[in-house]
C-alpha cells in the first residue's frame, strides 16, 4: 500500500495561532465583521421599527437579522478553529469544524423559521386584532433590503475568491434575508393599502424562507459529516487522471469524499505486477500528485495492486517468504535455496517464481537446466506455486 503524505503534517498547538489558509482566513474575518456591523444595525432598526409601526412581517425579518447576527458570531469561531494546522489528534485538519458550524446553523435557521410561521399562523386566527402598520415600517423594510442585496454581493464576493463552502453558505444566507425584506415590503405595501392581514402573511413567509434554506444548510452539511462522496461529474474526472498516469494498468474501488471545501481521495490502481517496489511507488506517487493538480482534492491515498483483487483469487492464504522457501527447498531437494536470490510474485490464489542463479551460487546438486525441468516438474501438481523461472546469470545479485 501507498502511504499518503498529508500536505500539513501534524503539529503541536504551541505558540501563535498560524492558519493553514492565511487569505482565507483574513478575508472570512474581514467579510464577517462586516456583516456583523450591518446586522447589528438591521436588528436594531427592524425590531424597534416593527415595534413601533405595529409590523409583525418587519419584527420577523428583524429576528432573522438577529439570526445572522448570532451565525456571524458561529462563522468567526469556525473560522478560527477550522483554519489551525492539523494536529496528532486531527491529523486530517480542522476543516470540519466549518461544516460542523454550517449543521449547527443551518438547525438554528429551520427551527427559527418554524417558529415564525406558527406565531403568524397562530396571529391569523384572530383577524379581529389585526392593525394596520405605519409607513415607517415601509421605509426599514427597503433600507433593509437594499443593505442585505449589497451584503449579499460582497461577501459572495469574497467566499468565491477564497473557496470557502461556509462564507458561500454565509452569504446566500444574507440573500434569503434579502427576499424576506422583498416580502415584507409586498406585506407591508398590502397592508397600507387595506389588506390588513398582508402583513402577517408575509411574516409566515418569511417563516418559511428562513426554514427552508436552513434545513437546505443543513442536510448538506449531515451529508459531508457523513462523507458522503462528490459527485459523479467530478470522480469521472479523477478517474481519468488516475487512467491517464504512465504505468497505470487499471483502476477500482476509487473512493472520494468531502473535508470541507476540499476532498479526500483514496483509489486502488493496478500495475504490472513484474515491477520493482520502487517503481511501483514512483507510479503511485505519480499519480497522486496528477489528482492533487488538477482537482480540488486535500489529499490523495494511492494503494498499488499487482491484479485486480476484486476479481482475482485472493492470496491472503499463502504462505509468507521463509515458508515458501522452505517448501520449495523441500520439494526440489535443494537446501542452498535460501541463499539465493528468489523473487516471489503472489498473483491469483498463487506464487510465480523467479530463481536466479550466478556463478557463486555453487551449492547446488544440479545444472540451471536441469533445475528449471525439475521445476516445471514441481509446479504441475504444486497447490502454492504456478510458475518457477530459473535464470543465469554472470555475476551474483
Amino acid at each position: 500500500m501507498k502511504n499518503h503524505t498529508h500536505p500539513h503534517p501534524p503539529r503541536d498547538n504551541i505558540g501563535a495561532f498560524e492558519p493553514v489558509h492565511p487569505e482565507r482566513f483574513a478575508a472570512a474575518q474581514k467579510s464577517t465583521w462586516v456583516s456583523i456591523a450591518i446586522n447589528v444595525l438591521l436588528t436594531s432598526c427592524q425590531v424597534a421599527g416593527g415595534a413601533l409601526a405595529h409590523s409583525q412581517a418587519l419584527m420577523a425579518d428583524g429576528l432573522h437579522s438577529l439570526s445572522d447576527l448570532l451565525s456571524d458570531v458561529l462563522v468567526l469561531y469556525a473560522n478560527r478553529h477550522g483554519s489551525k494546522h492539523a494536529d496528532a489528534d486531527h491529523p486530517y485538519g480542522h476543516a470540519r469544524i466549518e461544516t460542523a458550524a454550517t449543521l449547527i446553523l443551518g438547525t438554528f435557521l429551520a427551527v427559527l423559521g418554524v417558529v415564525l410561521l406558527v406565531a403568524a399562523a397562530m396571529r391569523l386566527q384572530h383577524p379581529e386584532v389585526l392593525q394596520a402598520v405605519n409607513p415607517l415600517a415601509l421605509a426599514i423594510a427597503i433600507f433593509a433590503l437594499v443593505a442585505k442585496e449589497g451584503l449579499f454581493r460582497y461577501m459572495l464576493a469574497v467566499a468565491k475568491r477564497v473557496r470557502s463552502q461556509m462564507l458561500v453558505a454565509n452569504a446566500w444566507h444574507a440573500r434569503s434575508d434579502a427576499a424576506s425584506s422583498l416580502v415584507v415590503i409586498a406585506g407591508v405595501i398590502g397592508n397600507l393599502l387595506g389588506y390588513i392581514f398582508f402583513d402577517l402573511l408575509a411574516a409566515a413567509v418569511v417563516g418559511v424562507m428562513i426554514a427552508h434554506m436552513g434545513g437546505k444548510l443543513a442536510l448538506e452539511a449531515m451529508a459531508e459529516l457523513i462523507d458522503t462522496g462528490l459527485n459523479e461529474e467530478e470522480v469521472e474526472a479523477i478517474r481519468q487522471t488516475l487512467l491517464n498516469t504512465h504505468g497505470v494498468r487499471g483502476l477500482h474501488e476509487l473512493r472520494t469524499r468531502k473535508m470541507a471545501d476540499n476532498a479526500l481521495v483514496d483509489a486502488h490502481v493496478m500495475v504490472d505486477p513484474k515491477i520493482s517496489v520502487s517503481e511501483g511507488h514512483y507510479i503511485a506517487e505519480s499519480a497522486r500528485h496528477a489528482v492533487l493538480k488538477k482537482h480540488h482534492v486535500m489529499d490523495v491515498m494511492v494503494h498499488i495492486d499487482p491484479e485486480d483483487d476484486l476479481k482475482a483469487k485472493p492470496n491472503a492464504h499463502l504462505p509468507s517468504r521463509p515458508g515458501l522457501l522452505a517448501h520449495l527447498a523441500e520439494r526440489l531437494g535443494e537446501p542452498d535455496l535460501q541463499h539465493t536470490r528468489v523473487v516471489f510474485h503472489y498473483l491469483d490464489g498463487k506464487v510465480d517464481t523467479e530463481i536466479y542463479l550466478s556463478s557463486a551460487d555453487q551449492g547446488f546438486n544440479c545444472q540451471p537446466d536441469e533445475l528449471q525441468a525439475r521445476c516445471n516438474n514441481l509446479v504441475r501438481n504444486d497447490e502454492l506455486f504456478r510458475v518457477i523461472h530459473v535464470h543465469r546469470s554472470n555475476a551474483h545479485n
